[in-house]
């Protein structure tokens, strides 16, 4: 299974605000360390921000922060909310697949998708970023200057 550009975005958001510590990242931030487009990241943030995962306040002192919900969020729930509950393949395209009536390829895929699902369920947030990724993520990303006040 692949996933969505914008899963995996949400997911390193998530971790990344996750190690930040004190600090509130902006989305420009962010999005710079991470080497992605600035407009696609603040999409996924806006989403984040709308699942109560995430908090964004504008302004001089500004920044992004995670809230208590997103540190103890489930990546199964954050990954259903992102690749939403669709079929693996589309049996019922412009041009129907011929099997439809009697395929049981279909049923197989969405067990094996919801299989993935639910083995990130018990997986939090916290988890993906414990020791040693924490440390690693800060390496990685660097921690934002301090900001003019």
């Amino acid at each position: 299974m692949r996933l969505l550009r914008s899963t995996d975005l949400a997911l390193r958001v998530l971790m990344r605000l996750a190690v930040a510590g004190e600090s509130s990242p902006t989305t420009r931030d962010v999005a710079e360390g991470m080497g992605v487009p600035y407009t696609h990241l603040a999409k996924v943030v806006a989403e984040l921000q709308h699942m109560g995962l995430l908090a964004a306040r504008r302004g001089r002192r500004g920044g992004l922060t995670l809230t208590e919900r997103g540190r103890t969020a489930s990546v199964g729930a954050v990954v259903r909310a992102f690749e939403g509950d669709g079929d693996v393949v589309d049996c019922e395209g412009p041009v129907p697949c011929p099997l439809n009536s009697a395929c049981r390829l279909r049923g197989a895929l969405r067990r094996a998708q919801e299989a993935f699902f639910a083995s990130l369920d018990p997986v939090t947030v916290a988890d993906i970023v414990a020791e040693p990724t924490g440390a690693l993520l800060l390496g990685i990303a660097g921690q934002p200057g301090p900001r003019p006040t």
